[in-house]
């Protein structure tokens, strides 16, 4: 990076310099410009970092990792221009991995010294998620997570995913596709998957604004019941169900998947739950839908995994301002608690391709519906949004995180699958 000083002494990039070459690499193509004008500039940038105050420094100070740097976006304090999921990706390939990031300590420290800055701990921003002291995954506290995620506003909701209102990856038949008629494809995959046939009943867990079980009803003629814990989901799925003449074949619940007792179904469909679940509490999860569904029914669990499976930290962006619940299960681990509640696992595929896409397409939404999205759930939160979609679409495309359709059967007592011999998708 070169250096570019304005004529007064001691300018903020040149004091800054030390610590920024201890946290990004040498030829990091990113522009980084400080409030006092002065800049470091990179040859070819994917984009640039603008620092507008010092209050972004003292958030980093306080949060040396990705934390800082989050609370200092999600405050105004600094704004990242350009294709913000390029820039992610190459802050993620220029930065030091997390066992050597606090050597870089000093370094910091004696910049923030120099800047007459430390000892000052910023506000925090006001949206930001508390942690609380049991993490373990209770009916009370799973609502409280879903609510702090979900319940932000289905106008700004429809804005971030379009017309389909679908917040699951989709499925993407070639790049030309657009998001609507993907986000139906996956729909429809799902539907081919489980094998659904007219007077079925299906149920959708965690069903979000209803699209999967309107699609089912009218597509396959099957009679679905939906049921998710967010109550601002509940009432536009319902709403959206009774204006497509749905009402007769669809039912949407406000209600946990704990409480599901003495019904039966002959296939169901978990899309974007059991990240919610909790390692934990999986076998259960997969118990209790075993017990929902008729010998040969299917279950096709839909979900985000990473490879061993990892629990959000407490002083992560995710756990503070994204997802206070979330959990991401290795995919054999998936596999291993549905064998053990009963299923036998017929097909595994991964979309992690279709995520990045899927991502890249809800931000170019949020930044397309920028100024309403922020007239209706403030600057703050739609900067989260920003935020983590962009990086997760890093994730998804770099191979951190992935999406796996796990397929699975309740044999019949005679064995059999009701399979078909040929995969059918």
């Amino acid at each position: 990076m070169a250096l570019l000083i304005r004529s007064h002494a001691n300018p903020v990039a040149q004091t800054l310099r030390p610590m920024l070459s201890a946290l990004l690499a040498a030829d990091a193509a990113v522009d980084i410009e400080f409030w006092d004008g002065s800049a470091l500039r990179a040859d070819s940038p994917a984009g640039a970092i603008r620092v507008h105050s010092p209050r972004a420094l003292q958030h980093i100070i306080w949060s040396p990792r990705e934390l800082g740097l989050a609370r200092a976006y999600v405050s105004g304090d600094v704004d990242f221009d350009g294709d913000i999921i390029d820039l992610m990706a190459e802050l993620r390939t220029s930065s030091p991995q997390r066992a050597s990031l606090m050597r870089t300590f000093p370094e910091m420290l004696r910049a923030v010294n120099a800047l007459g800055l430390a000892g000052r701990r910023p506000p925090l921003p006001q949206i930001e998620f508390r942690p609380h002291v049991l993490r373990n995954h209770t009916p009370f506290l799973d609502a409280q997570a879903i609510s702090h995620h979900y319940d932000v506003s289905n106008d700004f909701y429809a804005m971030v995913l379009g017309e389909s209102l679908v917040y699951s990856c989709a499925y993407f038949p070639d790049h030309g596709t657009d998001l609507t008629t993907a986000q139906l494809a996956k729909c429809e995959l799902i539907c081919t998957k489980l094998g659904l046939q007219p007077g079925m009943r299906v149920l959708d867990v965690g069903c979000g604004w209803g699209t999967m079980v309107m699609h089912a009803a009218s597509a396959h003629g099957v009679d679905v019941v939906g049921i998710t814990i967010s109550r601002e989901q509940a009432a536009l799925a319902r709403q959206r169900v009774a204006a497509a003449g749905l009402g007769r074949r669809v039912e949407i619940r406000l209600q946990d998947y704990r409480d599901l007792r003495g019904e039966t179904f002959d296939a169901i469909s978990s899309i974007g739950m059991s990240e919610h679940v909790g390692s934990a509490n999986l076998e259960t999860y997969f118990r209790i839908l075993r017990a929902a569904l008729r010998p040969q029914g299917r279950l096709l669990n839909h979900a985000i995994s990473s490879i061993g499976g990892s629990r959000l930290r407490t002083n992560t962006f995710m756990y503070r301002y994204v997802f206070p619940d979330g959990e991401l299960i290795d995919v054999a681990r998936t596999q291993a608690a549905m064998q053990a509640a009963g299923f036998e696992v017929r097909d595994v595929q991964s979309l992690r391709e279709h995520y990045a896409l899927t991502l890249r397409h809800w931000v170019r939404n949020l930044e397309q519906n920028w100024e309403a999205a922020v007239a209706e759930v403030g600057e703050q939160r739609a900067r989260v949004w920003r935020l983590y979609m962009a990086g997760s679409s890093v994730g998804f495309s770099d191979g951190g995180l992935n999406l796996h359709q796990v397929l699975g059967v309740v044999p019949g007592s005679d064995g059999h699958s009701g399979m078909p011999l040929a995969r059918p998708v």
